[in-house]
């Protein structure tokens, strides 16, 4: 016994010895920033001079939550992640189920799909915002010459049409994500259980109900997951289509003209923790109603 508790010990120290460099690095560039950002959050600091502040309580706290703008800002994302992973998900699905079939060129076409998400975000807004203007883009182009409009549409600058439009361009760049998800999940199912419902003479609707989707559950609910978390952060794609307009403002956006256009890193700092908590509680709502813990444990 002293001999199995003392490798015992030796293996536990060995698995801190190689945890230690991952959490100094954890520290250095999440946990210290994030415990920065909170504690400027109490205080009237400047962003042109962090050194001089003072505590201010939960003053910053305050003053957003009686923004209108910051709500407006959570509308806008809680409506862009919805409809968006609502929309990649269903999509994702579909696409990953017709690539899990055996076809020529299968694997040609699972490298091309990845395109649009290998493609900086960034780029592939400024790539959509040309080819959507109104004036020579390809699409009002297309329309114009199917007949469908009269005129160019201006896509990026009518407040009416700009989130769906950020909505649309999302789900081109981050469906790629999705299939490769769900098709790692449709991967690991036992093709025995297939086999079986084949013999059974189980119809392919029945086969996906009860075999497919209950068993590639877990991964459709870490890619829903991981999609959520980063639309709620979105602020790239939104930023460079339509800069600070409110019909598009994230809560990133929100957080980020707080900061850096009015120079207040006390309110800018009590914005970011208000994102934190926010997407915090999501993620825990998500984990708890796919219950991820014990589908992934």
């Amino acid at each position: 016994m002293n001999a199995a508790r003392r490798v015992e010990r030796q293996q536990r120290r060995t698995a801190w010895i190689f945890l230690l460099p991952l959490l100094l690095t954890l520290m250095a560039v999440a946990i210290w920033p994030l415990a920065r950002s909170i504690f400027f959050s109490f205080t009237d600091a400047d962003l042109d001079a962090p050194s001089d502040y003072g505590f201010v309580g939960i003053e910053n706290f305050v003053e957003v939550a009686a923004d209108p703008v910051f709500w407006g800002a959570v509308r806008n994302t809680l409506v862009f992640t919805l409809v968006s992973v609502g929309l990649e998900t269903l999509l994702g699905l579909a696409i990953a189920l017709l690539l899990h079939r055996a076809f020529l060129g299968r694997g040609i076409v699972r490298a091309a799909i990845l395109i649009p998400w290998a493609m900086p975000m960034v780029v592939s807004a400024r790539i959509w915002e040309w080819m959507l203007n109104d004036q020579f883009g390809l699409i009002n182009k297309l329309l114009v010459a199917l007949g469908l409009v009269e005129k160019g549409v201006a896509w990026t600058a009518d407040p009416s049409l700009i989130l769906g439009t950020v909505i649309f361009i999302d789900v081109w760049v981050t469906t790629p994500f999705m299939v490769l998800l769900i098709l790692a999940g449709l991967q690991l199912i036992p093709e025995e259980i297939y086999e079986a419902a084949d013999v059974s003479g189980v119809p392919q609707w029945k086969r996906f109900w009860s075999i497919t989707l209950p068993l590639a559950t877990p991964a459709i609910g870490v890619a829903i997951l991981f999609r959520t978390l980063d639309a709620l952060r979105m602020f790239d794609l939104s930023y460079v289509l339509a800069a600070n307009n409110e019909n598009t403002m994230t809560m990133s956006i929100y957080a980020r003209d707080q900061l850096i256009s009015f120079q207040d890193l006390g309110l800018g700092a009590a914005a970011s923790t208000w994102v934190f908590m926010i997407i915090g509680l999501i993620a825990i709502v998500i984990v708890g109603l796919l219950r991820l813990d014990r589908a992934t444990g």
